[in-house]
């Protein structure tokens, strides 16, 4: 019995921890059904923020993301990055600043990282073809590892690193499974997040399924971060903070979950009090993506902005 009543401790300190976030998911969702783009940060003209935005422009606001964590990715298990042939289309081409190989010491990181790699190129590959003429450009990326960088400067907002120094992502293993965990639980929201502007049955369904890919990508970012935790606490502290700079940069609500355990219960998944994993809108991932809580249109791993309709973080 003694045990039981632990356990049923940890999950009400756990469901308290969740219930501040249940009101406002039920108000965005409120807000986003009554007032659809307008307070989705489509963009800054009050003229375009009354129309609601195309399925090309949700996937294509979708491909930037996915630019971005390819070449990460790819860079880091093969030291190149994306064929040119998967690279052009409409908006301004950029290059990738940054990248290299990562020399992983842990096969077992190596092979996920290497299986990680393959999906994101693929998730390219796929909304290209889906896009077709209308697929937008590889916009310009920063992947590096100098002292002003983008890695360097969210980890130096999650007060990981000092004024001027740097925080090199290919360093070794753990540094990239920190990198790659900036990323993942944006990419699960925001796909979650786009899901109800899309209207076309097809690429609703396409949405979900690279939604449940991008969701088994943080679980394995999260579940290896949390596990090397154990041997190396500051692993798990150095993701809870992560998740604190995320929660600084999106907005005011609390958003965002960190890996370490509440009580004798792990949070791998990070849920709302429903046990429902939670929703972006694209301005608030633009805002981390530009590493800016402001309304700006640059910045951060997007150095001068995505391509398409939605890049204002308004």
């Amino acid at each position: 019995m003694q045990g039981d009543e632990e356990v049923l401790n940890t999950l009400s300190t756990i469901d308290e921890r969740r219930k501040g976030r249940r009101d406002f998911f039920r108000t965005l969702a409120g807000v986003a059904g009554a007032a659809g783009a307008l307070h989705m940060g489509f963009g800054a003209s009050p003229a375009f923020a009354q129309s609601a935005p195309s399925d090309a422009d949700v996937l294509n606001f979708a491909l930037n993301l996915e630019y971005l964590e390819a070449q990460f990715y790819a860079y880091a298990v093969s030291g190149t990055g994306l064929a040119t042939a998967d690279l052009g289309g409409t908006g301004t081409a950029g290059s990738v600043t940054g990248g290299r190989q990562v020399n992983f010491t842990d096969p077992v990181v190596a092979q996920y990282a290497r299986e990680i790699a393959a999906d994101e190129v693929a998730h390219v590959k796929f909304l290209r073809a889906q896009l077709g003429t209308s697929a937008i450009a590889q916009p310009a990326i920063d992947i590096g590892s100098t002292p002003s960088g983008a890695f360097s400067s969210a980890a130096r907002a999650a007060g990981l690193i000092g004024a001027g120094e740097s925080f090199d992502p290919y360093a070794n293993d753990e540094n990239f499974l920190l990198a790659a965990y900036i990323f993942e639980d944006v990419g699960v929201t925001a796909y979650k997040g786009a899901a109800p502007l899309i209207t076309n049955k097809t690429y609703l369904e396409a949405a979900a399924g690279i939604l449940a890919v991008e969701a088994y990508h943080a679980a394995i970012i999260r579940t290896t971060l949390y596990g090397k935790g154990i041997d190396t606490p500051s692993l798990r502290t150095a993701a809870d903070k992560i998740s604190d700079a995320r929660d600084s940069l999106d907005g005011s609500s609390d958003l965002d979950q960190g890996i370490s355990p509440v009580g004798d219960v792990s949070n791998i998944v990070p849920l709302d009090a429903d046990g429902i994993a939670y929703s972006r809108t694209t301005a608030q991932v633009l805002k981390i993506a530009y590493l800016n809580p402001g309304s700006v249109t640059a910045g951060g791993f997007f150095p001068a902005g995505v391509n398409g309709t939605i890049k204002a973080s308004a």
